[in-house]
């Protein structure tokens, strides 16, 4: 299957001894840079892909059709392998196997379903979670509905901020009781609460944010945690340069001027622009 390697990268990089940190990207460029710097896979959140198709905050008002798009744009760009953030599936469990299948196709290397009540709830300022059995359902569901064994199912939760460690525990384990590949946990504080975690489970753990006492990749590598995300740093820069550009232009200064802007190497570079001369050579007859 054309995207069967990128899956089975994301495996390996599971299954190995190591922690890594995976880019942050959100469109053809960003994957495309991630890419090139030697990132070993991308994450695309909820948050980053809100921020890109929508310009809101995440509140959960992108469409599943708008994220798979999306992953669809990212998956012809580049060949990194991308992990998504699936949120919670878009719906019951049945709406988290029309998910799968929709960001199977568009190329994603693996995704996670999480067990938060999405949207939120009418009057509650503060996150709340699903049951336990419905949490189950949306695993079992979203396993049922891989059609490549190859791609990664994550099983997500925010329980240990949300609950409580001992209801994390609980989730994690009938949660890899349902066959899933891993285990991605966010709000997790401190070493202790991740050791209790790692205590009571088996699968590799990824971690979606931590605090500093948990940026030690080494120790984290030792606590079987395979990827820990490192925010989304990227998106936020791009917005504050392309608002000081804006900005400097509104206000007079010569686009001759303009600070900041990439050299015409880099430009090409992530454009592709030697291939695309190549193939309209090979295919339209223009010179190189």
């Amino acid at each position: 299957m054309a995207f069967r390697s990128r899956r089975e990268t994301l495996r390996s990089t599971l299954s190995c001894q190591a922690c890594v940190h995976p880019g942050s990207v959100y469109d053809a460029i960003s994957i495309r840079i991630a890419e090139d710097l030697g990132f070993p896979l991308g994450m695309f959140g909820g948050s980053v892909a809100s921020l890109a198709v929508l310009g809101d905050p995440d509140v959960t008002l992108i469409t599943l059709t708008e994220l798979a798009e999306q992953m669809r744009r990212m998956s012809r760009a580049a060949s990194l392998p991308v992990l998504v953030d699936a949120d919670h599936g878009y719906g019951n469990a049945l709406n988290v196997r029309r998910t799968v299948q929709e960001l199977e196709t568009a190329g994603a290397a693996g995704l996670t379903i999480e067990d938060t009540l999405l949207p939120a709830a009418f009057g509650e300022a503060k996150a709340q979670l699903i049951s336990l059995e419905e949490g189950v359902g949306k695993m079992k569901a979203a396993l049922d509905a891989r059609g490549d064994s190859s791609l990664v199912i994550m099983g997500r939760t925010g329980a240990v901020s949300i609950t409580s460690i001992e209801d994390a525990v609980r989730r994690a384990r009938a949660y890899e009781a349902t066959g899933v590949d891993a285990l991605f946990f966010t709000g997790i504080k401190s070493r202790a609460e991740l050791e209790a975690i790692v205590a009571a489970t088996r699968l590799p753990i990824v971690l979606g944010g931590a605090p500093d006492e948990l940026n030690a990749i080494d120790y984290l590598a030792s606590q079987r945690v395979r990827i820990a995300l490192q925010g989304h740093a990227p998106i936020a820069a791009a917005t504050q340069a392309v608002y000081e550009v804006q900005k400097a232009l509104r206000e007079g200064t010569s686009p001759k001027v303009l600070k900041g802007l990439p050299p015409a190497e880099l430009t090409n570079r992530v454009t592709r622009e030697i291939e695309v001369k190549t193939r309209s050579a090979d295919f339209l007859g223009l010179k190189k």
